[in-house]
C-alpha cells in the first residue's frame, strides 16, 4: 500500500501575452477543489473592480519595503514603480494543509522560485502561433501600435526561456489545455519521491512478503 506525502504542490504557469493563462487558471481552479491561487502583495492603488486580498494584497510602498526587510517574499519585483510580490508564509500554510498552489508569474520571478523551491513544476502556456497573438492582441483593442510591438519582443524573450520550465502547454483551446495541465498534475502524484511510506495490508501482500523471507522458507522446509 502506497501512501503519498500529504504536502501540496507548488505550481507555476507563466506564459507569453495573449496565451490565455487566467482563463486556463480559472477552469483550472472550478474544476479541482484542491487548487488554489496564491495571492500576490502589491503597492499598487487600488484600481475600479479590483477586490481587496482577492485580486491583490493592497499595502503602501513603505509596508511592502518592511515585508521585504523581514524577508517576507518568495520574489519580488518592481514594475513601473509599483511592487509585487509572492508571500512567503501563505504560500507554506496552504502547502501543509495539502493544497496545490498556482502561482502566476513571469519567468524571471519563476526562476527565482524555482531555485528557492527545487519541487516547483514549470509550466509555460503559450497560444499556437505568433500570428494568433498578433490577432489576440489586436482583437482586444486596447494597444498601440508601439505596446503591440514591445509585447512582441517580451513574449519572444520568454519563449526563449522554455527550456528552463518543466512542462509547455499549447493553449489553442482552453478544454484541451486543462486537460493537459490536469494530466500533468496527476502525474506528479504519482512521482516516487512523493511516497512517504510503502505498507502491506492485505492478505496477499502477507503472503508475498512470507514467501520472500528468507527464515520462513527455511522453516517451511524443515517441515517437508
Amino acid at each position: 500500500m502506497l501512501k503519498n506525502k500529504k504536502r501540496g504542490s507548488l505550481i507555476i504557469i507563466s506564459g507569453t501575452t495573449c496565451a490565455g493563462k487566467g482563463t486556463v487558471i480559472k477552469e483550472l481552479l472550478k474544476r479541482n477543489d484542491n487548487l488554489c491561487v496564491s495571492t500576490s502583495y502589491t503597492s499598487r492603488a487600488i484600481r475600479p473592480g479590483d477586490i481587496e486580498d482577492v485580486t491583490y494584497h493592497f499595502v503602501t510602498k513603505e509596508k511592502f519595503e518592511e515585508k521585504i526587510k523581514n524577508n517576507e517574499f518568495l520574489e519580488y519585483a518592481c514594475v513601473h514603480d509599483n511592487y509585487y510580490g509572492t508571500p512567503k508564509k501563505e504560500i507554506e500554510e496552504k502547502l501543509k494543509e495539502g493544497k496545490d498552489v498556482i502561482l502566476e508569474i513571469e519567468v524571471q520571478g519563476a526562476k527565482i522560485v524555482k531555485e528557492k523551491l527545487p519541487e516547483t513544476i514549470l509550466i509555460f502556456v503559450m497560444a499556437p502561433s505568433m500570428n494568433e497573438v498578433k490577432r489576440r492582441i489586436i482583437a482586444r483593442g486596447a494597444e498601440t501600435k508601439e505596446q503591440i510591438i514591445r509585447r512582441f519582443q517580451t513574449a519572444y524573450q520568454e519563449i526563449n526561456e522554455i527550456p528552463k520550465y518543466n512542462y509547455v502547454v499549447v493553449n489553442d483551446e482552453v478544454e484541451n489545455a486543462v486537460q493537459k495541465i490536469e494530466a500533468i498534475l496527476i502525474s506528479e502524484k504519482c512521482r516516487v519521491d512523493r511516497i512517504e511510506e510503502i505498507s502491506v495490508e492485505n492478505k496477499e501482500e502477507v503472503l508475498h512478503e512470507l514467501l520472500m523471507d528468507k527464515k520462513f522458507n527455511n522453516e517451511i522446509k524443515e517441515i517437508k
